[in-house]
C-alpha cells in the first residue's frame, strides 16, 4: 500500500468525534474522504470539521463502501450494527477498525473474524486502554515473566453514578447490554491481554437492575429515564481459564460504593503482583522482605521540557494506520476480541439461567 491512506467513517456520533476523527486528522498519511451517518446532518458536520475538501457525505453506508478508492473504514455505530457494517466493509475490500465491543453477539464477532481471515483484510477493535502508558509498561513486565505465572486477576470497571444517558446506551436491543458490554469489555480485554490467556473453561455471572428504576437519580450525565433503562446497571462474573487461572470481572454504571475504578486491572502472579490506583503499583517479595513500588509516568526531564506526549487514542490510531501501511498485525487482533465477546455473552447467559456456562 502507498503511504497515503484514504479513510471513511461510518457513524459520526460521539465516539467518532471524540476519539477517531481527532486522532486520524493528526496523521499526515491519512486523508478523511468519506463520512456516513443515518442522520446526514451529523455526517455533514464531521466532514466540515475534519474532512478533505472534496470529501463525500452519505446516509447509506453501502454507498460509501462502493467507492473503490477508500482503503480503510472506521465503524462507529451502535453495537447492533458492528457486525453487519464491518463484514460488508471487509467484503468490499476495506481494512476495518470497529469500535468496541466487537459485536452485540459472540456469533457475530466470530463471523467478523472469519470474514477478515477469508478476505485477507485487516480487522481491529477499539480497545484503546491497551495503549495507556501503564498498560504498555505492564505488558512488557508480563512478557518478561516478572510476575511469574498470573493465576488470579481482577478486571475493574466500576462507576458510582456514571450512567450514559445519551444515544442508545440504555437500549438493550441496540447495545446488547449495559455496563458489562460497555465498560466491562474494556477491563476484560485489558486483563486477558496482560495475562496472554484466551482460553476460558467456565464462567458464572450475575447482573442487576437495582438502581435503574429510580426517578430523578443523581448521575454525572443527568437523571435517566427509568422507562428507557432496559439494560443492567451492574454486572459481575467469575471466569476460570483452562489453565486454572481465575479472573473476577466487576462492572457498574450505578453502584453504591466509593472505590470506583474503570478499565483497571489487578494481577497476582507467583513472582509478584500489580494494580493501579493513582499510578501503577508493583508488589512482591525480595531478600526476605515484602516490597511495593510506584511506577512514575509523569516525571519531567527538566522544568522547561516534558518530552513528547501522545494520548492513548492517538497512539492507538497511529499504530493501526501504520499496521495497514506496513502490512503488519494490529495490536488488537480479532481472535482476541472474539474471546472477550464470547465471555461477556456467557456471563449474560449465566445470569439468565442461574447456571455456570462451560466452554468446549
Amino acid at each position: 500500500m502507498t503511504d497515503q491512506v484514504k479513510v471513511g467513517i461510518i457513524g459520526c456520533g460521539s465516539i467518532a468525534n471524540g476519539k477517531h476523527l481527532p486522532s486520524l486528522s493528526k496523521l499526515e498519511q491519512v486523508e478523511l474522504v468519506a463520512f456516513c451517518d443515518i442522520v446526514q446532518e451529523r455526517a455533514v458536520q464531521a466532514k466540515e470539521k475534519f474532512g478533505a475538501a472534496d470529501a463525500t457525505v452519505y446516509a447509506d453506508y453501502r454507498e460509501l463502501l462502493a467507492d473503490p478508492s477508500i482503503d480503510v473504514v472506521h465503524v462507529c455505530t451502535p453495537n447492533d450494527a458492528h457486525a453487519e457494517v464491518s463484514i460488508a466493509a471487509l467484503e468490499a475490500g476495506k481494512h476495518v477498525m470497529c469500535e468496541k465491543p466487537m459485536a452485540k453477539t459472540a456469533a457475530d464477532a466470530r463471523r467478523m473474524a472469519e470474514t477478515a481471515q477469508r478476505t485477507g483484510k485487516k480487522l481491529t477493535i477499539g480497545y484503546n486502554n491497551r495503549f495507556r502508558p501503564d498498560s504498555l509498561f505492564m505488558k512488557q513486565m508480563c512478557e518478561n515473566g516478572e510476575l511469574g505465572e498470573i493465576y488470579f486477576a481482577k478486571a475493574h470497571a466500576l462507576r458510582r453514578r456514571g450512567v450514559p444517558t445519551w444515544g442508545v446506551f440504555l437500549d438493550k436491543d441496540k447495545q446488547g447490554g449495559g455496563p458489562l458490554i460497555d465498560i466491562g469489555t474494556h477491563a476484560l480485554d485489558l486483563t486477558l491481554w496482560l495475562m496472554n490467556n484466551y482460553e476460558p473453561r467456565v464462567v458464572l455471572g450475575t447482573a442487576y437492575h437495582k438502581l435503574s428504576q429510580r426517578k430523578q437519580a443523581a448521575n454525572a450525565g443527568g437523571a435517566w429515564d427509568p422507562d428507557k433503562f432496559t439494560v443492567e446497571d451492574s454486572a459481575f462474573g467469575m471466569i476460570v481459564m483452562k489453565n486454572g487461572a481465575t479472573v473476577m470481572l466487576e462492572s457498574s454504571w450505578a453502584l453504591n460504593m466509593l472505590d470506583t475504578r474503570e478499565a483497571i486491572y489487578t494481577l497476582c502472579g507467583t513472582e509478584g503482583g500489580a494494580d493501579v490506583k493513582e499510578t501503577l503499583r508493583i508488589n512482591g517479595e525480595k531478600y526476605g522482605r515484602l516490597y511495593a513500588n510506584d511506577i512514575q509516568f509523569n516525571v519531567k526531564g527538566a522544568d522547561f521540557f516534558e518530552g513528547r506526549k501522545e494520548s492513548m487514542h492517538d497512539k492507538e490510531i497511529r499504530l493501526w494506520i501504520e499496521a495497514v501501511i506496513n502490512d503488519t498485525q494490529p495490536v488488537v487482533r480479532p481472535e482476541q476480541a472474539c474471546v472477550v465477546s464470547e465471555i461477556i455473552e456467557a456471563l449474560y447467559e449465566s445470569n439468565r439461567t442461574g447456571k455456570a456456562v462451560y466452554f468446549d
